[in-house]
Parts: structure tokens; C-alpha cells; sequence
């Protein structure tokens, strides 16, 4: 006579056991889902609020109007009406040490820092265009001086340079205005870049300050 083993499970008990497992695998995997979710919406959460905290710096500091140029007065600049921007060969004789403007050559001169003298001609095209030149005599200046001048000098339309026997250690000059300084660290001159800098008052703002002509001794 065969024996049966009384502890074998049932059919029954067989499938509820299966189903189970079934059940205990979905919650599982309903718990995994449901935690992903969480660290979603709590990534999405701080990424939006990153977001709308961008977006207000945004709005608040491009809803705050820049100074109108014609605002800012430069203590001790010099400034010339009038003066004539004819395209000429040969040498200039300017009324001013270096020129701020005037008649110049017909080409610019590429703008950057040289750290030769540039010529009067070509430099004052460039300031035709809306650049700004910074002129340092070498005798009259330190290492630490022009490096401060060089940095004050913004990245595009502007000019860099010595320039032997002025009256004043340093100037920095636009079309028709002009500063002398002797320390690079004078508000005068931080000034002067922030209203003459791309000036609308140049004869030709805009124009290319690139694409000319190399003066000696350009380093950037």
C-alpha cells in the first residue's frame, strides 16, 4: 500500500503560497516606484525653485535701468567740439597730447594691448569707432601701474599703449575727451570708461575695432 506524505502542501496551499509571493513582489516593486517618485518630485522641487530664484535675480537686476552716460560727469576731463574726422595720408599734426580725435588714417588700427608706440593715425581711427585708448608714459609709470591700466582696459574697443614724453604719467582718451591721471585706481578714471567706453558721441560707434592694422608690439 503506497504512503502519503502528510506534511506535502496542498494543491490549494501551493497556489495561495505562489499568489503571495506574487502580492509580496508587487508591493515591492509599488514601493520602489513610489520612492522614486518622491526623490523626483523633491529634485524637481529644488531645481524649480533654483529656477524661479534665477529668474528673479533676472528680473530685478535687468529691470534695473543703467546709468545714462550723459549723466556721469568725469572730474578733470578735457573735452574738444567739433573736431574734423577726414581720412588722410601721412602724419598728423594733433592739438592734443596724445590725440583724442581729429583727422587719422583711413585705416584702423586692431584694438588690443601693444606694448610698443602705436601710430597717432591708426590709434585715433580707432576712437572714430567709439574705442577708448590708454596711453602710459614708461619713465613716468611702474610694472604694477601698467598692469593696473591693463586691466582696467575693457576686453573689446580699447587700445593699450606707451607713449613716450607726455605731461602727465597716464591718459585715457575718446573721440573729443580726454583724461590725465597718475594713480589707475582714481575713481576719475572708472568713470570716464563707464560714459565714453562705445560711446554714441564717437563719429562711427560700432564700426570694427578688428580687422585692420597690427600697430608694433601687439600682444593682445
Amino acid at each position: 500500500m503506497a504512503s502519503t506524505d502528510k506534511n506535502k502542501p496542498s494543491v490549494k496551499q501551493q497556489r495561495d503560497a505562489r499568489r503571495q509571493e506574487k502580492v509580496a513582489a508587487l508591493k515591492r516593486q509599488q514601493a520602489v516606484q513610489k520612492r522614486n517618485r518622491v526623490v523626483g518630485i523633491s529634485i524637481a522641487a529644488v531645481a524649480g525653485a533654483a529656477a524661479v530664484a534665477l529668474l528673479v535675480t533676472f528680473v530685478v537686476t535687468s529691470g534695473q535701468p543703467r546709468q545714462d552716460p550723459d549723466d556721469i560727469t568725469v572730474a578733470g576731463v578735457q573735452t574738444w567740439d567739433d573736431l574734423t574726422a577726414n581720412h588722410v595720408t601721412g602724419s598728423v599734426d594733433y592739438e592734443m597730447t596724445p590725440p583724442a580725435g581729429g583727422d587719422h588714417a583711413g585705416v584702423w588700427m586692431n584694438c588690443g594691448v601693444y606694448t610698443e608706440q602705436v601710430p597717432n593715425e591708426n590709434a585715433v581711427h580707432d576712437l572714430e569707432h567709439g574705442a577708448i585708448w590708454f596711453a602710459y608714459d614708461p619713465a613716468q609709470v611702474t610694472d604694477d601701474q601698467i598692469a593696473a591700466v591693463t586691466d582696467l582696459a575693457p576686453s573689446t574697443y580699447s587700445v593699450v599703449s606707451p607713449y613716450e614724453g607726455m605731461d602727465s604719467p597716464m591718459y585715457v582718451s575718446a573721440w573729443g575727451a580726454q583724461l590725465a591721471f597718475d594713480d589707475p585706481a582714481d575713481p576719475a578714471v572708472a568713470d570716464f570708461v563707464t560714459k565714453y567706453w562705445k560711446s554714441s558721441a564717437a563719429p562711427e560707434p560700432g564700426a570694427a575695432c578688428s580687422g585692420g592694422v597690427d600697430g608694433p608690439g601687439r600682444v593682445s
